[in-house]
């Protein structure tokens, strides 16, 4: 038995904005199938006393020193943009 639906598979699609065919639907059905039978594989495992992590390595943060230092020009950072004016970059405008 299936544990998701072709029209399942439709809506995150449509959700995703993907247009995808009949065929690449019954794919994707297939293939999340898989994935949510190896999903509830896990549900299985034993994992009492195991206590949650958020990494599986002890990492520590290993930050450098933050020292002011001065940086490039005006005039060298302005040599590197396509375009500017009035000494700043200027870039396509994002708001109509």
């Amino acid at each position: 038995m299936s544990r998701i639906s072709p029209d399942q598979v439709k809506h995150v699609a449509n959700l995703a904005r993907l247009a995808i065919t009949e065929e690449e639907t019954e794919k994707f059905t297939n293939q999340l199938d898989a994935i949510i039978s190896f999903a509830e594989q896990l549900n299985e495992i034993n994992t009492d006393g195991v206590e949650p992590t958020s990494h599986v390595l002890d990492l520590k943060n290993v930050m450098r020193e933050d020292i002011p230092q001065e940086g490039l020009p005006q005039s060298e950072v302005l040599k590197n943009a396509p375009e500017h004016q009035d000494g700043q970059v200027k870039v396509p405008s994002i708001m109509e």
